[in-house]
């Protein structure tokens, strides 16, 4: 892959079962099992897939006008399914979102629909690549089993 394409994080433990996230632009997030107010890897996916669809939202919606309210609630089951796995299912982003009234707003709110539908079917990485069902390779690094 180029440099343009790839992407990463890196995830340090920091104690049982809390983690930090850090991105390459020194960005970082506290994550954990739920027993505090970090959040989950599962809400993490799901704020990824709403945070993903947001953006592309924005950025179209609002070159027309600047909205006065805009929220995403991203929600689904988390069930074991037949083979014994987890997973999660009935995954839904739902957009709450108001423009002003005039002329810009009319032509926001006409937009809406569409970018929800352009983000869902070609813009957004992260819900696309779930629909999808891209593989996921997990694998030890070399050296990383003792001191």
């Amino acid at each position: 892959m180029s440099e343009d394409t790839f992407r990463s994080v890196e995830i340090e433990r920091t104690s049982v079962g809390n983690y930090v996230a850090r991105n390459v632009r020194g960005g970082s997030m506290s994550m954990g099992t739920g027993e505090d107010a970090s959040f989950t890897p599962v809400e993490l996916l799901l704020a990824a897939i709403g945070g993903c669809t947001a953006v592309d939202v924005d950025y179209i919606t609002s070159r027309r006008a600047e909205p006065t309210q805009f929220s995403v609630e991203v929600s689904g089951d988390k069930i074991r399914d037949e083979a014994g796995g987890n997973r999660m299912q009935n995954l839904k982003v739902e957009f709450t979102v108001t423009f002003p009234v005039g002329a810009d707003g009319d032509r926001a709110r006409e937009a809406l629909p569409r970018s929800l539908q352009q983000s869902h079917e070609r813009l957004c990485t992260v819900s696309r690549t779930v629909e999808l069902g891209t593989p996921v390779s997990v694998v030890e690094a070399a050296g990383s089993t003792g001191d």
